[in-house]
């Protein structure tokens, strides 16, 4: 039976089960919002309260302690009681050095402050603990909705006393982020490096130990070739919106005095009533993407397989959801991060139509790429081959690392090895669904 706990509760982990050695601790929480980025960390704690080192932070950037003791399940999470946990971390009870007395288990909110963002705009935030060697929940801590103007709560934490392991239902909340939650247990964010490269230049982001991005350094301008040669690209243009019309026109987003921001890339399509006796399934057209980051690595983000990407790590893109029928009046999106504008080389923009009869003509499908500050670029695909399921609309290239250029493709392909091979991305494609 599973214990719920309230806030500064105490539940004593190893006194009635002395055998428990590995646990499983969840979070999860429900977010309406997309834009809102949560993350979570692990930090291990000496008797003072603070880390011993900065690699006592465990975090996407540092996954596990180096005896596995504690490390994050990502993305090997399972399904306890039914529920499968937004995160999971493994610890080894029995594993734990000597030198720690216990392991706060935090979550943020990416660049709350900037964004004015707060705990308050997800639902449903818990921690539970679930034994993992049978799967059954021990305790849950239902945090609610206390958190009015916090960008980062301590939920709970696992120390030892007296030769035993507790846990405490903490809910602590902290403006300022990662950063400050970093500062109060003696971690200097500048301090935090990168240690860890891709070994392979063909490898699934989801799979990838990537760093968050509050601790990353930003790095220097990458100067060695494309594996695509860029053109010069157009100036940019002040103007309310651009239509590439012709193949092979270019445009250069408007250079902002920080960064590029945030790039929407909108799908819509009209979606025409069938006049039949039985009526037609409706076509279901999807946008996605090729990447290529600088260090090499090379992926998709598509609602195909459920590769859905994220903002605020690599590949810093991502796609909003998955309109199946073309009557959702926002489309289709997808968003790029170009606060990382230094760390992506380039992307191939597609759609293709997962369901339904391959009629571009009659879809009349429009993609908009949308920036603050700047001028509406739109796509039409107006030229057509209904023969092929499968359309690169746009190639977004880096510029000198300044801004991103934008070159108008319309090309169909029958799938995505096709469109993979012609633009050299060289993945390797396994048949999917969604």
């Amino acid at each position: 039976m599973t214990l719920d706990l309230i806030k500064g509760q105490k539940c004593n982990l190893t006194k009635d089960d002395p055998l428990l050695t590995r646990i499983i601790v969840g979070m999860g929480w429900h977010n309406t919002r997309p834009e809102v980025e949560v993350d979570f960390s692990v930090f291990l704690l000496t008797p003072s309260q603070t880390v011993s080192k900065d690699e006592d932070l465990i975090f996407y950037g540092n996954p596990s302690t180096p005896n596995q003791s504690v490390a994050i399940l990502q993305p090997d999470r399972r399904a306890y009681t039914e529920l499968t946990d937004n995160t999971q971390i493994a610890v080894e009870l029995s594993q734990i050095p000597a030198d720690y007395e216990r392991i706060a288990f935090a979550l943020t909110i990416y660049e709350g402050e900037k964004r004015l963002q707060n705990f308050s705009l997800l639902d449903d935030v818990y921690l539970r603990i679930v034994n993992a060697a049978d799967g059954k929940e021990l305790l849950r801590y239902r945090l609610g909705k206390n958190f009015s103007i916090e960008t980062a709560i301590v939920a709970g934490e696992i120390y030892r006393y007296d030769n035993e392991w507790k846990f405490s239902a903490v809910g602590s909340g902290y403006a300022g982020g990662l950063a400050a939650l970093c500062e109060s247990y003696g971690i200097q964010v500048n301090n935090i490096l990168p240690s860890i490269q891709p070994t392979s230049p063909v490898i699934q982001p989801q799979h990838s130990p990537f760093l968050l991005p509050e601790l990353r350094s930003r790095p220097k301008a990458d100067n060695s070739p494309s594996s695509s040669p860029a053109s010069t690209p157009a100036p940019p243009l002040n103007l309310n919106t651009i239509l590439l019309k012709n193949r092979g026109e270019r445009i250069s987003l408007q250079k902002g005095a920080e960064s590029l921001g945030e790039i929407l890339i909108n799908l819509n399509w009209y979606q025409k009533k069938s006049s039949g006796w039985f009526g037609s399934k409706g076509v279901d057209l999807d946008l996605g993407c090729l990447f290529e980051l600088k260090n090499g690595i090379k992926g998709s983000v598509q609602a195909l397989g459920e590769s859905f990407g994220s903002l605020n790590r690599p590949p810093y893109i991502s796609l909003d959801g998955d309109d199946r029928t073309g009557s959702i009046a926002t489309g289709e999106n997808l968003r790029i991060n170009g606060h990382y504008l230094s760390e992506i080389s380039r992307i191939v923009i597609f759609a293709f139509i997962y369901e339904g009869i391959t009629n571009w003509s009659e879809a009349d499908a429009l993609v908009t790429i949308k920036q603050q500050g700047g001028p509406e670029i739109e796509v039409r695909l107006d030229e057509h081959n209904n023969n092929k399921g499968m359309c690169a609309i746009a190639m977004i290239r880096n510029q000198n690392d300044e801004t991103f250029s934008v070159e108008r493709l319309v090309e169909y392909f029958g799938g995505h090895q096709e469109l993979d091979q012609y633009y050299h991305w060289n993945l390797r494609w396994e048949a999917g669904s969604k």
